[in-house]
């Protein structure tokens, strides 16, 4: 067997081994799935995972592990609502980390609208909430939160490397209401996977897509195999091009006493800005 036939071998066997490990304790009455769609779904995670630390030459940087306690985890997105290669990236950081707590992924309603919820709940996902965020850092678990929701998710090119949370400061509440440390993770380099002409918030607004599906963003694009496309690139799956993808884990957060919410905010995304700034002052296109 060559090299190459070797390497290929090993890396099958891997992700299947992992898929089987992470399915484990998955009944089909707990999610309302067969327990052989539960696997598939973890297949899928752990062939992802793989994807971005092999295609795109993921690298993390930063804290090499996470406070002994549940954390709200605060991160951006890259592109995209279902598929974002940034929630692939943070699944990948987690496993470096060596995560042992469960993460929830407060997830934007859509997915259950589109009728994709109950699936990627098998991974972790909850429709996004107060309520929900709540009642998994009650329980022990992290919370991963990504606050800019579809407008940081369908930014254009020109603003592929800002953070924008478009002043939402509910995960910051709900930090100081548990009582628990935000960790921010902030990953870059996605944004070079496609071109975004335009986060089409005009076309969202005319579609009344904000009052339909609570999407206040419409993407024009350009991407494989789609070419020049409206609105379904990041809800499909596309072909991305070879970015490399770098994600840093940022010192925790605390709120300090007396803080408002919406200071905490501005200090986690101002943290934020300033290391995506750092990670991509000089970077070379796809090439990182």
């Amino acid at each position: 067997m060559s090299d190459e036939a070797q390497r290929a071998s090993e890396l099958s066997d891997a992700v299947l081994e992992a898929a089987a490990a992470t399915a484990e304790g998955h009944s089909d009455g707990e999610l309302g799935l067969p327990a052989a769609v539960v696997t598939a779904l973890h297949l899928m995670r752990s062939v992802g995972i793989e994807f971005v630390r092999r295609y795109h030459r993921l690298d993390v940087s930063g804290e090499r592990s996470l406070p002994d306690e549940p954390c709200l985890l605060v991160a951006n997105h890259g592109f995209g609502g279902i598929v974002d290669l940034n929630v692939l990236a943070l699944f990948a950081t987690f496993d470096a980390l060596e995560v042992d707590r469960e993460v929830i992924v407060l997830t934007h309603q859509v997915a259950w609208t589109l009728q994709v919820g109950r699936f990627i709940e098998a991974l972790g996902a909850r429709p996004a909430g107060r309520e929900t965020a709540l009642a998994a850092l009650r329980e022990g678990k992290h919370v991963l939160v990504l606050p800019g929701g579809d407008v940081d998710a369908f930014k254009s090119w020109e603003r592929r490397d800002e953070i924008v949370f478009d002043g939402r400061v509910g995960f910051a509440r709900i930090a100081q209401e548990a009582g628990v440390p935000i960790v921010p993770l902030v990953t870059a380099g996605a944004g070079e996977s496609l071109v975004v002409l335009s986060d089409g918030a005009r076309l969202a607004r005319a579609a009344r897509l904000d009052k339909l599906l609570r999407l206040k963003a419409l993407p024009v694009s350009i991407s494989l195999p789609w070419g020049l496309n409206v609105g379904a690139v990041g809800m499909l799956p596309y072909v991305p091009l070879p970015t490399k993808l770098s994600t840093a884990v940022l010192p925790a957060v605390r709120s300090a006493d007396g803080e408002s919410a919406e200071a905490l905010a501005g200090r986690v995304e101002a943290a934020m800005q300033d290391r995506l700034t750092a990670l991509t002052r000089d970077r070379r296109y796809l090439l990182g």
